[in-house]
């Protein structure tokens, strides 16, 4: 009898990347007290003649406040960003997760100028409604999709209005808005090519 062997794969290099990432800054915001999220991975209004305000942009997705902050986003990006990985493919990811950043980075910049912005709670909204629309087709618009986007819209907005904390629930809806586009446009572009292989009409 042949036995059985198991063995631990790879299996999503972007969002084990990005996982690892966002540990590694974690690590750094501990030894630097702060100093590393403050100047490189939280985003606010800042000079734009300085490279740092540019870095920032990109870079507040992998700061995080604290441990429990952290584990929060990366257990959901650890449970949805693999099948998103593999449906739309590691360098689409890559572009969804970067223009998350950057869209919800300049957002907080405009409306909130005097927040401080840091964590990837955009990206596991952007992860949220990305997932719910993964069975788009022929046009329809799934009833699950519809359904996600309305609870999840409806508790952004409570929580934004009723709720006095910390949490950038604006960022949160920017980043599902984020998601659910990138969402239709990969849709859109791979019915596209599978109806028009070779690019000629």
């Amino acid at each position: 009898m042949k036995e059985s062997k198991f063995k631990i794969t790879f299996n999503s290099p972007v969002v084990l990347s990005f996982t690892a990432i966002c540990v590694i800054v974690m690590l750094l915001h501990y030894l630097t007290g702060g100093f590393t999220t403050n100047h490189f991975f939280s985003v606010y209004r800042s000079s734009l003649l300085s490279p740092f305000t540019y870095i920032r942009a990109f870079g507040h997705i992998f700061g995080h406040a604290n441990w429990s902050h952290l584990i929060g986003n990366m257990m959901m990006i650890l449970i949805l960003g693999p099948l998103l990985e593999e449906k739309y493919g590691s360098s689409d990811l890559i572009i969804i997760i970067a223009v998350t950043a950057l869209v919800t980075g300049i957002a907080e910049v405009i409306f909130f100028p005097n927040v401080q912005l840091l964590g990837a709670s955009g990206v596991v909204f952007a992860f949220i409604l990305l997932s719910s629309i993964t069975g788009v087709k022929n046009g329809e618009i799934p009833l699950t999709f519809i359904l996600v986007t309305v609870l999840y819209i409806g508790e952004q907005v409570y929580q934004g209005v009723v709720v006095n904390d910390s949490v950038s629930n604006f960022t949160h809806i920017v980043g599902g808005v984020v998601g659910a586009s990138m969402g239709f446009l990969a849709s859109n572009d791979k019915k596209g090519k599978s109806g028009n292989p070779t690019g000629t009409m």
